[in-house]
């Protein structure tokens, strides 16, 4: 009885969305303290960041998601 090949990707998705939501939920956390405490234009500035990786980690695990359902599982091997 082999694995089937979407149950496998699916493992395999499981991490990395994983680790994606818990960062984005803890720099989502990170910009509202940073509101909380901070006020003005220095908050907003500051809150960039933690805004702009959030879109970052969000797309790149995006990335590996497509990268794992076209079967590039072992992307270490490409280097």
């Amino acid at each position: 009885m082999g694995v089937d090949k979407k149950k496998l990707h699916r493992r395999k998705m499981v991490a990395p969305i994983f680790v994606s939501a818990i960062m984005v939920l803890y720099y989502i956390a990170y910009f509202a303290v940073i509101i909380k405490f901070i006020d003005g234009i220095l908050a907003i500035l500051l809150g960039i960041i933690p805004l702009a990786l959030c879109g970052t980690i969000i797309y790149v695990c995006i990335q590996r998601i497509k990268e794992i359902r076209n079967g590039e599982e072992d992307d270490l091997s490409q280097y």
